[in-house]
Order: structure tokens, then sequence, then C-alpha cells
């Protein structure tokens, strides 16, 4: 089981419960890098309607699929087909295909520039409409999140808020299809670590994914209807010097006797602004813990991470 926290304490306005919610996360983040979250801002409502719509959307035929494969993008924005993406260090495809949903910039903020326009579907209004509507209650909770991480590293509370507006965030509905021959070796997703700050996971629609504990034991994760999963990404590690835990997971193919059957899935992969820097915090730099990492910036970061994984 991972360490389960209820997000309406950190919002109480209760100094106890705030603070007993940040070293509860924090002390999940040392240990396992994955929290279950309840008292979160995404709407039950808004995350049926979206399971519902996904899919729809994915039993559509390839062909109309496609038709929403944007080329030149990096898989940035609208559909991408099955097997495209793989784990770093792996040649094979993850047996999967998915969807991206990304900012939206209100204004004259100039990076606006930086970020290619959504895409959306004509066949069923309600997916773009539901995708945009979790995107921001998943940002917003996200925003909560980090500043109780923001607390938990000594720094003011509001340490990531103008870092994450107008973030490179990225919401991924995807559709692990049934297994329909004994795959290779290939897996729905193979084992590996998230790119961005954190990850905020909407309930999937059948059990698969495992993480790697301390003990290099796979432990099988699973969160109640009601709950996120919550799981710091590579870019806060980097950050942090290691103080907070990139934890190694992956989504395993189930059965045969249940390889007739669909997964569905949806990350909120929290993504800063790029011109934010991940050079290791001092605070988290000493004699027991040497700089690990050299500067970089999360725009390079992603840049070098999309070709390890080959969607650049």
């Amino acid at each position: 089981m991972i360490p389960s926290i209820d997000l309406r304490d950190f919002l109480s306005g209760n100094p106890e419960k705030k603070d007993e919610f940040v070293q509860s996360l924090g002390k999940a983040y040392q240990e396992i890098g994955f929290v279950a979250v309840k008292g979160h801002l995404l709407n039950e409502g808004v995350s049926e309607n979206l399971y519902d719509s996904c899919k729809s959307f994915f039993s559509l035929s390839d062909e109309e699929k496609k038709a929403y494969e944007v080329q030149g993008l990096a898989g940035q924005r609208g559909y991408t087909s099955f097997g495209k993406e793989h784990a770093k260090g792996r040649n094979e495809g993850d047996l999967k295909e998915f969807w991206h949903f990304g900012q939206t910039v209100i204004g004259d903020d100039p990076i606006k520039m930086e970020y290619p326009e959504n895409v959306f579907i004509k066949e069923f209004p309600s997916f773009n409409e539901n995708g945009l509507l979790a995107y921001k209650q998943l940002e917003e909770t996200g925003k909560y999140m980090l500043r109780a991480i923001a607390l938990f590293l000594h720094l003011d509370e509001f340490y990531f808020d103008d870092k994450i507006h107008h973030g490179n965030s990225i919401l991924r509905p995807i559709h692990y299809p049934p297994i329909t021959s004994e795959p290779k070796s290939a897996v729905r997703a193979a084992e590996h670590e998230d790119i961005n700050l954190i990850t905020l996971l909407m309930g999937a629609s059948a059990e698969g994914l495992q993480v790697l504990n301390k003990q290099n034991e796979w432990v099988s994760i699973t969160a109640l209807p009601e709950q996120l999963v919550v799981n710091v990404g590579d870019m806060l590690q980097r950050l942090t010097n290691n103080v907070l835990k990139s934890t190694t997971h992956r989504v395993i193919n189930p059965p045969k006797e249940k390889w007739g059957s669909s997964r569905f899935s949806i990350p909120f992969f929290l993504h800063p602004r790029s011109e934010m820097r991940l050079d290791c915090l001092t605070n988290c730099i000493s004699d027991e813990n040497p700089i690990q990492y050299e500067p970089i910036s999360a725009g390079d970061y992603l840049i070098e991470r999309l070709k390890e994984i080959g969607l650049k």
C-alpha cells in the first residue's frame, strides 16, 4: 500500500493539520515517491465523463484517429498512434496509443508562442470539453501539492507558483488495447520514471500499475475511486538533488485470461515553464549528499528526454 493523505487537511486553515499533511507527503516522497490523495479538486463527474468519451474516441478506426496525429509536433498535441513511444533505454514500443491535451494560455504571456494549439476532435465534443476541464482541475490540485512540497523543503510556500503558471503540462488519456498475440518482450508501459515535476493519475480502469520499492520489489498500486495517485518526477528529483525520489514504475500486461480487455489511464504530467532552472537547491546539498546533477533548464531537459523515449 502507498501512503494515503487528504488534501483538505492542507487547505483547512488549521496549521496543525496543514503541517501534518506536509510532513506525511514529504516522508512518502523521500521513501517511495508515491502517495494516494483524496480531497483533491478533480470533479468526479468530469473524471467519469472523460473516461466515457476516451473509450468512444479510442474505439474509432485507426484511419479516423490518425486524422488527429500531427506530424512534426513530437506528439505534444493530439493523437499518438500505437507503439510509437518506448521507455528510455528500450527499443520496443509500449503497447499503447494516447492523446495529449496541453496548456491554454490566457492573456498576453509571451510563452504562448512556445506551445502548439490544442487539437480537438469533431466526433465527440465532450472529449474536448472534459479534457480541458480535467486539465485545469488537476493543474490546480498540483499547485497545492507543490506548495506542500515547497514547505517540506523549507522553501517559500509559493516557490513553484510562478514557475508552473502557464507551464508546459500535459494531460494524457491512454488506451492499452487488448493483447491479441504473445508479445515478444513489449509490455503495456516498460519500467520508467516520469520526466516532469509531479504526475497526478486519475484512477485507471484496470490493474497493472507497479512501483519498484527500496527492497527492489515490484509492488502493485491501486487507488480507490475517489483518490489520485501523485508521484515525483525526474525534474523534482533533480531539483532536490535526490532528496525526493522519482520512483521507477511500469504497467504490466494482464494475465492471459484478461488479454481481451482494454485498459484506460489518464495521467496529468505537471511541467514547469521552460525557463525554470533545475539546478540543485542549495539546501538539498550537503557533505552527506554532494551535488549529483549538472545545471540545466526545464526546457532543455525536456528536449533531451523526449529524444530518449522516441517522441522527438
